[in-house]
């Protein structure tokens, strides 16, 4: 995939097709230890330890549309060819949790891309799935997490249109914040 934030997206996709009712997406980003780590959680339906084993390869897939599933794969490869490390864990019942680290300065980093865009597009497109995205630089860091959203938004859905235009100028303006901007 181009950028990871693409890599973030199917496996979020994966929680929200595994009923969960909260994912969470922790982006850990630091110049100084040279390095990238994400992060996805969820609380779905989980996966057995021998699902865990077969997830990581790309002719396993639990979807009966295809016959791959190249997201995981994908995902799993483009943190190891940085130098950097590949873990899923999940239970059966509880849920999953995917962890990718990168070396920040590796030839082979892909760019993290536009990841603002993509939780817009999670909550736009599960509005009824509660996301927790959390940013981290050397700089701060920022917590988007719809739960709240929700406390004080009341009967207003996550996906209006004055809701998704108010999350993108706030995950807009924090990401300048934590990455030294405004």
């Amino acid at each position: 995939m181009r950028e990871l934030s693409l890599n973030v997206m199917d496996v979020a996709q994966n929680s929200v097709r595994a009923k969960a009712s909260l994912v969470k997406i922790i982006v850990i980003e630091s110049d100084k230890e040279d390095k990238l780590d994400i992060t996805i959680e969820d609380n779905g339906c989980g996966m057995t330890e021998e699902q865990v084993s077969q997830v990581i390869d790309p002719f396993f897939t639990t979807r009966t549309t295809r016959k791959v599933g190249l997201g995981v794969p994908l995902f799993k490869l483009s943190a190891e060819q940085t130098g950097g490390s590949f873990d899923i864990k999940s239970k059966l019942g509880e849920g999953t949790t995917t962890k990718a680290s990168y070396v920040k300065s590796h030839v082979d980093m892909t760019p993290l891309g536009d990841i603002n865009s993509t939780v817009e597009i999670l909550i736009r497109c599960n509005p009824d799935i509660d996301f927790v995205f959390t940013h981290t630089t050397d700089i701060n860091t920022f917590t988007l997490d719809t739960r709240e959203l929700r406390n004080v938004l009341g009967d207003v859905s996550l996906d209006n249109p004055d809701v998704l235009e108010w999350i993108k100028q706030y995950l807009e303006e924090q990401t300048q914040i934590i990455l030294g901007g405004v």
